[in-house]
């Protein structure tokens, strides 16, 4: 039994049709699936996935978007009360590619960490380029926790993430990464703190590249690092399957 952490089945453009979507992720023996939101109309038709199809649904606006932070805030702060919202997100930290201003991305990270405290939920965090403003605003707030989904900082990053007792969420770039440090981090992240995700439709894993992912590829994500980690992928499951269901109080 397999939990895929992070994926947008729900998205108007993800290329593969609902039902047909739940299909091929039921037939991987994927029990759950977190329907991940990244603005106030995605986040509905995630909780809306959600419903139809028995999954959860996370809520919340991406870093990408948060100069539509005063219009969509107090909507996704509605959404947050539902019986199937396990968590707010993704928000954090974009600096890569800056498609939102760094002080609007800054208020809107600040936001959601209230809003995920006021209703006591974790945190789904995108970072990318971003990890010491992103650490700095974290340590400005009290009793907080979630996972640093797609992660791709360095080892070092890593080690201040889980002393912050956040988790770590590996998906399929570790498949294809040339990147030295992604290898380091997958082998060195304790399998305590580590949840898998797809982040479908995007980020297809080796070797499925250039096809549209879904979250039956969680269990490829879970099979590489089996090879990688040097440990069963019953045992890589079963960890992170519960890991999951702590995190998120499935």
């Amino acid at each position: 039994m397999l939990i895929d952490t992070h994926a947008h089945p729900h998205m108007e453009d993800c290329g593969i049709p609902p039902e047909q979507f739940a299909t091929h992720a039921r037939k991987a023996s994927v029990a759950q699936i977190v329907c991940v939101g990244t603005d106030a109309d995605d986040s509905q038709r995630a909780l809306e996935f959600a419903h139809m199809y028995e999954y959860v649904a996370s809520v919340g606006l991406h870093p990408h978007e948060a100069s539509q932070f005063q219009e969509d805030f107090s909507h996704i702060a509605s959404l947050a009360s539902h019986q199937l919202v396990v968590a707010i997100g993704e928000c954090g930290l974009d600096y890569h590619y800056e498609n939102s201003p760094r002080q609007e991305q800054l208020e809107a990270l600040h936001a959601q960490i209230n809003l995920s405290k006021r209703v006591e939920l974790p945190l789904i965090f995108h970072v990318r380029g971003g990890f010491g403003d992103f650490l700095d605003v974290f340590d400005q707030h009290q009793s907080i926790t979630g996972v640093v989904h797609s992660f791709t900082g360095d080892v070092a990053t890593m080690r201040a993430c889980l002393q912050r007792g956040l988790y770590i969420g590996l998906n399929g770039i570790m498949t294809f990464s040339k990147d030295p440090e992604h290898y380091q981090v997958l082998r060195e992240v304790p399998l305590e703190s580590l949840v898998l995700e797809t982040d479908a439709p995007f980020l297809t894993p080796h070797p499925y590249r250039g096809k549209i992912n879904h979250s039956a590829h969680v269990r490829t994500v879970a099979e590489f690092l089996s090879e990688k980690r040097g440990e069963s992928v019953q045992d890589i499951a079963r960890k992170t399957t519960d890991n999951a269901r702590r995190l998120f109080r499935l």
